[in-house]
């Protein structure tokens, strides 16, 4: 053998199939990023103080861009939603607004965590 192979990444790749193995599946991993993605966008394409600017047809189930209506609220956004237990909310530095990244591993809990706070902040800043 004239390298070594990547032992490590072959381990965490092994811990990573077993969890989803536990938890249904690919198939209901599918239908759970279904259902987290829909509550999120759901929030944000039903008000006027979210935007998502992305064709709904090429959005993604596993990172959602989104922005507020108002840009200056985008600093206050991210200390509330920090200190609410909501974090790496920041979107890309050259474009801007938030970034919600639900990967496999956050729960819909979390999802639902989120889309609580984003209405509440709506309601006390819209």
């Amino acid at each position: 053998m004239f390298n070594t192979p990547p032992t490590f990444a072959w381990y965490l790749s092994g811990l990573v199939f077993k969890w989803l193995k536990a938890n249904g599946g690919v198939a209901e991993m599918d239908k759970i990023n279904q259902q987290k993605a829909e509550l999120l966008y759901g929030v944000i394409d039903n008000s006027d103080f979210y935007r998502n600017d992305v064709a709904k047809a090429n959005r993604s189930r596993m990172n959602v861009p989104f922005q507020l209506a108002d840009s200056a609220l985008d600093k206050l956004f991210l200390e509330e939603s920090f200190a609410a237990g909501l974090h790496a909310l920041k979107g890309h530095r050259v474009v801007g607004g938030m970034r919600a990244s639900i990967y496999n591993a956050m729960p819909l809990e979390g999802v639902k965590a989120l889309t609580d706070f984003m209405v509440e902040f709506e309601r006390r800043h819209g």
